[in-house]
Formats: C-alpha cells, sequence, structure tokens
C-alpha cells in the first residue's frame, strides 16, 4: 500500500505541474571560503530550495528527503584507495579549492554522500513513476573511479546507475551533459555501454562513446542552441537520462567561457525535455559560479514544472523572502502575551539572566530559538561548534547579541553584534555599531591571509546576519539598516543591497574599484588604510563612510554618484 500511495502521489503532483524535486538541509556544504574563492555559493541548493518553495513552485512537504549513500554503494564505483583518501581534510580542500582548516572531513562527507544518495532517489523515482526528478545537488562529472576533480570527489550519476543495476533495472541509459566543463570523469565511470552528449566550452579528448561538441569563447544564445539540437537529433534511444543541466553556460561565469542568457538556458532545459518526451530522467544543478547561479536550477525548475515562460523577479532574494516569513512566524510567537520567559526556558533550558533584550525585543532564549528557526546554529554546527549559547547584555554603544560554541573542549566567542536606534538622512534606522563573525578553528597556511582587522577566518554567515539584522529594522517599524565599515573590504561585501549616504564617497568606491579592481581585496583594504592610495593625485585615505539599506527602495542620486565617479582617478602612492 506504501508503494501504491507514493505512485498515486507523484501522478498527482505530475498532473498539477508540481515538479519531483529531491532536496536536504545538509546539501549545504560545511565551507566558509568557498563563495570568495570560486564563486560556487556552498548555499546555492538551499537558495534554490528557497526560490522554488516561497514562488510558491512546490511545498516544503513535497520536497523529497534522501538518504547518504553507503560506502558500499560508493564502492560500486570508486576504488577503496580513493574513498579512504577523501577522509583526509587535505584531499578534500584540493578539490575544493580552500585551505585544510575549511573542511569539516565528516560534515563534508555528509553532504557529498547526501548529494549521491540524492540522485539515486531521483533515479529510483523516475524508473518508478516515468517523468523528469530534479536533485538540487549533483552533477559531479569529474569523479573518476579513482580520483576527482573540479569540485566533483564522488560521481553521484555513476554510483546511482550501479545502485539501479544491482537492483536488476536492465534499460539503457544515456547522460546529455549541458555542462560548460567536459564529462571526463562520466566517461571514465560508465564506459563504452552508456552514450553521453555533451556541449562544453573547453576542448578535451573525448572517448568514443562521448559525442562532444566543443563551443568556442563567447558562444551566445543562437549558437548554442543550434548545437543543442543537432546534438539532440544524434541522441539513441534511451529508458532513463541523466541531464547535467550546468548554470556555468551563463554569461559572466567565473568559470565558464559561454554566453547564454538566462533565457537562452531556460529554452535549453524546455528543448532537453521535449526531446525526452516524458521519459524517466534526472536532472542535476552541476557547475555555476556567479553569485545567482541559484537562478538557472530555479529556473530548471520552472521547465519542468510546465511553466517555462515564467520570470523570476530580477530583485528577489530567496533567502530574504525564507527570513522574512520566518520572521513573520516569531514575530507572532514573541508578540504572544502567554509566551512568556519561562515558556521559553522550558523549550531551549534555563538561564541566569533574561532581563536584557536586544532592541527591547529579544530576550537570550528568543535569540536562540531564532536561531534555530532560521537555520543559522545548524550551519554553525556542522562547522564543528556545539552547545550553542547566546548572551544579551548592554554596553556603552548599544545592545549586545554574543555567540558562543564549543570545540575541542574550549569554548569560543563565534558572532558579537551591538545595536542601537541612530538617525541617517534625518530618519531614525537601526545602526550596527559592530558585526564580527568568528571561525577560530580555521587558521591562515596558504594562500590571500586574513583581510585587514581579521584575527580568525569568518563564519561565511554575512548574509544571514545582514538578514537578520533587516528583520529586526521591520520588526521596529524602522525605514532602513546603517553601520559604518571600518575596512574598505567590509564595504565592498555590502555593496549589492548598501550604499553610501554620501554621494561623494559612493562616487569615490566606485571609481576606486574601476581603478584598481585587479588588486587583490586584502591588499587593496589594507593600502586604503594606510596612506597608500591616491586620488586625482592626491593622498587618499579610507575613512568609514556611513552606509545604508532602506528597507524599501527609494530613488539613488545616480547623476551625481556619476558625475564624482567620472571626475575621480584612483592610482598607487609612489610607497604603495
Amino acid at each position: 500500500m506504501p508503494a501504491l500511495f507514493d505512485w498515486t502521489r507523484s501522478l498527482l503532483r505530475q498532473f498539477r505541474g508540481e515538479p519531483r524535486i529531491v532536496w536536504h538541509p545538509e546539501y549545504r556544504l560545511p565551507t566558509t571560503s568557498l563563495a570568495a574563492r570560486s564563486g560556487l555559493d556552498p548555499r546555492r541548493p538551499e537558495l534554490v530550495r528557497d526560490a522554488l518553495v516561497e514562488l510558491g513552485v512546490v511545498s516544503e512537504e513535497a520536497l523529497l528527503s534522501p538518504e547518504r549513500a553507503g560506502w558500499d554503494e560508493l564502492g560500486r564505483v570508486h576504488t577503496p584507495a580513493w574513498l579512504e583518501a577523501i577522509t583526509q581534510p587535505g584531499v578534500l580542500a584540493e578539490l575544493f579549492a580552500v585551505e585544510p582548516w575549511d573542511v569539516p572531513t565528516d560534515a563534508m562527507l555528509e553532504s557529498l554522500r547526501r548529494a549521491v544518495g540524492g540522485t539515486m532517489l531521483a533515479a529510483r523515482s523516475a524508473v518508478a513513476t516515468p517523468g523528469p526528478v530534479l536533485n538540487l545537488s549533483g552533477g559531479f562529472h569529474h569523479a573518476r573511479p579513482d580520483g576527482g576533480g573540479g569540485f566533483c570527489a564522488l560521481n553521484d550519476v555513476a554510483v546511482a546507475v550501479a545502485a539501479l543495476r544491482e537492483k536488476g533495472f536492465a534499460g539503457r541509459v544515456r547522460v546529455v551533459d549541458v555542462d560548460a566543463h567536459p564529462p571526463d570523469g562520466l566517461a571514465a565511470c560508465l564506459g563504452p555501454s552508456v552514450w553521453i552528449g555533451s556541449l562544453s566550452g573547453m576542448a578535451w579528448e573525448a572517448p568514443a562513446q562521448v559525442d562532444e561538441t566543443h563551443l568556442p569563447p563567447g558562444t551566445g544564445d543562437h549558437a548554442y542552441l543550434a548545437a543543442l539540437a543537432a546534438m539532440l537529433a544524434r541522441m539513441p534511444p534511451a529508458e532513463l537520462t541523466f541531464v547535467i543541466a550546468g548554470g556555468d553556460v551563463r554569461e559572466g561565469d567565473r568559470m565558464g567561457s559561454l554566453a547564454v542568457t538566462e533565457a537562452g538556458v531556460r529554452q535549453r532545459d524546455a528543448a532537453i525535455l521535449a526531446a525526452l518526451a516524458g521519459g524517466p530522467s534526472v536532472w542535476l544543478p552541476g557547475g555555476g559560479y556567479r553569485a545567482d547561479a541559484w537562478r538557472v536550477t530555479a529556473g530548471t525548475a520552472l521547465v519542468l514544472a510546465r511553466t517555462p515562460r515564467r520570470p523570476i523577479p530580477a530583485d528577489f532574494d530567496p533567502m530574504r523572502a525564507r527570513f522574512r516569513r520566518v520572521s513573520a512566524g516569531l514575530g507572532s510567537l514573541f508578540d504572544d502575551m502567554d509566551l512568556r520567559s519561562e515558556d521559553l526556558d522550558a523549550l531551549l533550558g534555563p538561564h541566569r539572566d533574561e532581563a536584557p533584550r536586544v532592541m527591547g525585543l529579544y530576550s537570550r532564549a528568543a535569540v536562540e530559538l531564532a536561531m534555530e528557526r532560521f537555520g543559522v546554529s545548524a550551519t554553525v554546527r556542522r562547522l564543528g561548534y556545539g552547545d550553542l549559547r547566546a548572551l544579551v547584555d548592554r554596553v556603552a554603544l548599544g545592545d549586545r547579541f554574543r555567540l558562543y560554541g564549543t570545540a575541542r573542549g574550549v569554548e569560543h566567542l563565534l558572532a558579537e553584534s551591538v545595536l542601537d536606534r541612530g538617525r541617517i538622512a534625518g530618519e531614525e534606522v537601526l545602526f550596527v555599531h559592530w558585526l564580527t563573525l568568528r571561525h577560530p578553528l580555521g587558521a591562515w597556511k596558504a594562500g590571500p591571509g586574513p583581510l585587514p582587522g581579521q584575527e580568525v577566518p569568518g563564519l561565511g554567515l554575512a548574509r544571514e546576519a545582514g538578514e537578520l539584522h533587516r528583520r529586526i529594522a521591520e520588526r521596529l517599524g524602522l525605514p532602513g539598516v546603517a553601520m559604518r565599515p571600518s575596512w574598505l573590504h567590509v564595504a565592498w561585501a555590502c555593496r549589492q543591497n548598501m550604499h553610501f549616504v554620501s554621494t561623494q564617497a559612493q562616487g569615490e568606491f566606485e571609481a576606486l574599484f574601476r581603478d584598481l579592481g585587479d588588486i587583490p581585496l586584502p591588499e587593496l583594504s589594507r593600502l586604503a588604510s594606510a596612506d597608500g592610495l591616491l586620488c586625482n593625485g592626491q593622498p587618499w585615505r579610507w575613512e568609514a563612510p556611513e552606509l545604508v539599506e532602506w528597507l524599501l527602495p527609494r530613488p539613488l542620486p545616480t547623476a551625481e554618484v556619476d558625475a564624482v565617479r567620472a571626475a575621480s582617478r584612483f592610482s598607487l602612492a609612489p610607497s604603495g
């Protein structure tokens, strides 16, 4: 009966246009520097999930949750030596282009094994009920039986095929790989029995079973879609298709060389879906190294939901939408006069002092509960910290929140924020006087090293911290969030959402990165605070001007900013 129920429910979902989607919280990679180093956002699966739920494409209850792939299942494809090798942080660090301290090995392998399990689940689901199934992680096409590369440690497609074969599936399998990079690992794992069609922006010696089309740099929509149509026309019949719908084909991708637009990627996915004619298929995200790479996979889901032309608003932020929804629920919780501090204590444990509240709203227990609901605590735990506890008190500048966690028997300060009300442009806003996010288990041994002012690496949670501050401002009825960034690199990290109150500061900031943006950010930030820069031939120093984000969009004085930018020319000081 359960199998019949699942089959019926799956048919009903497809009839309603609700795609089958596989996701798990462990898909988020537990690394803090990956996005900065390569552009690969470890949050990408989470952002896609947020987008699809918030846009009403799929309900959270309908998401399919996978088990982790077992070591025995991985062993059907990968050699014992390689599986042993990836239990070492140095091996994983090299694969993901980060330092070994930034790879909590067990948590990273949980993420990778969960993603492989997701592709296995998607394959079983597609075979049981023909049609497309999307896994929000996977497409690790560079992993070979005895090695890996390009952010790929385990070959999820090959492991899923081996698992199906073990259960008696004898149908033909094919792979449509439209990631920007070649399927070298897939070819090594699957062998000559599986046809692989590939469009890539890199030349390589493709084995005989790979129908490879090498596209030159800068290939746009028209040429790309024409090459795709030709490849699909050559595609042999099969009983199961894996589609690696890479997001790195988009123009401006840090790791790709092609120039396909977001609309062109949608057309790509729609053409592939049509060619599959309703047969069983597993769709995987593959690569994507832009900050908004989540939009490609979300677009793939819209194609599979039979709404290929549905737009995703240009300013839509899936994390912000989720935080706003969760915050609304928390707001009603904290506004409930029947739920007092002692009630929260019953949920979260006793506290010695519940008197202080952040901005008069959030007690220590309330902060801890909010951190759980927003998913921040789970992320911190996966980085290696347990026994999380919050402290709330009042200091000279405002209300202070601190988060502590224990690792290796030592308690560490992980996050600290000091908030108060302040005035910007004549309006009262939430002012962030201080924010630090610390990852004390990390230590620089190679690479660019610390940013100015850093004692230890960051937690990789700056976006989440920003969203929490915005939710507090909304709850207080304040129109914006403001801060004075002590360092140039802090302003750079905030540039997507915040702008300088002073048009002079905004114009000079943009001119600085126009003229000297090729200098590594840590060095440029040091120069900006150490008399190392000239503006129009005169010494220029970073003075921490005020930044603001208005919660409701306001027109910016773009003409004035443009004039300052055009009139400003930055260069290195002679001693710099």
